[in-house]
């Protein structure tokens, strides 16, 4: 089952996520950083969860993050010790080796983009547009790039050059430190790399077994790279069909998909939003 937005996000996907989580074997998220997440409330205790899948509530459950996601190794950090401070147990947690990661340079950039456009997207400047833009360009990193710390800081050289270039000549800003950055980043990799593992082959081996997969949307529809109101988008696939991109099964491996609406409409940054109400009724809501 998929469970994707049908609007501009924001439809309440983590509470029907959560709900059906507690039926799951396998919880995936499929696309997107941290600029999305859920909120679950769970009796008195409150969980933010940015990356990590709805399903880390449940004992149990699989609980994996995609391919297709972007991950500032930093943050990530923060959220899974903020969570094991809330005493979640964090053993069956799975991240892809596959998915990209969101660079301190990311960050720079995605501020200093917006600074400079005319007409604002309305970007949440955590870095997710300039990773999916270097992962395009090939000058991303995976996680399992930074196995070989020495053949990291190489390409780390050969990338920041290329960013302080950017940095410095088009936007004015100061350049960033090599070894401050590979330590900042390796540090972080640290801490993650007991999750990292071959999760495309773990759901291969999930789907042959007939356990009950949830794969589990951030963003919505109209925020699609190619479907949404360009450019006012997200940078990955939030459709349906993101499920298939985002997490390494077939297209064929969705049996159902769930699109949540709410009864209004919200949409988070700028870009055309033709019923939005500009009124007490509109700032009650």
């Amino acid at each position: 089952v998929a469970v994707v937005g049908a609007q501009w996000g924001d439809e309440g996907k983590g509470k029907i996520t959560d709900l059906l989580a507690e039926a799951a074997d396998v919880v995936v998220r499929l696309s997107g950083g941290n600029n999305a997440g859920h909120t679950v409330t769970v009796g008195e205790k409150v969980y933010k969860l940015h990356l990590v899948p709805s399903g880390i509530l449940y004992p149990g459950t699989l609980c994996i993050v995609g391919n297709g996601t972007v991950i500032d190794p930093v943050s990530f950090v923060f959220e899974l010790d903020k969570l094991s401070s809330q005493g979640v147990d964090l053993s069956n947690l799975k991240i892809s080796e596959l998915a990209h990661l969101i660079m301190p340079y990311h960050k720079v950039l995605d501020r200093a983009e917006e600074e400079r456009r005319i007409h604002k997207i309305g970007t949440t400047g955590r870095g997710i547009g300039p990773a999916y833009g270097d992962k395009a360009l090939r000058y991303g990193f995976r996680l399992l790039d930074l196995r070989d710390e020495a053949e990291f800081r190489e390409r780390l050289a050969d990338n920041l050059a290329r960013q302080n270039a950017i940095l410095t000549q088009v936007y004015g800003v100061e350049p960033l430190d090599l070894d401050a950055v590979a330590s900042e980043v390796l540090g972080a990799y640290k801490r993650l790399e007991p999750f990292i593992a071959d999760t495309g082959l773990m759901l291969h081996q999930a789907l042959r077994a007939g356990k009950k997969i949830l794969f589990e949307g951030a963003q919505g529809t109209l925020l699609d790279l190619d479907m949404g109101t360009y450019p006012y988008v997200t940078s990955s696939f939030p459709v349906a069909g993101g499920a298939a991109i985002g997490t390494g099964v077939g297209p064929s491996a969705i049996d159902r998909v769930l699109g949540i609406t709410k009864a209004y409409t919200t949409r988070v940054g700028e870009g055309p939003f033709p019923s939005e109400l500009h009124d007490a009724t509109g700032n009650r809501i």
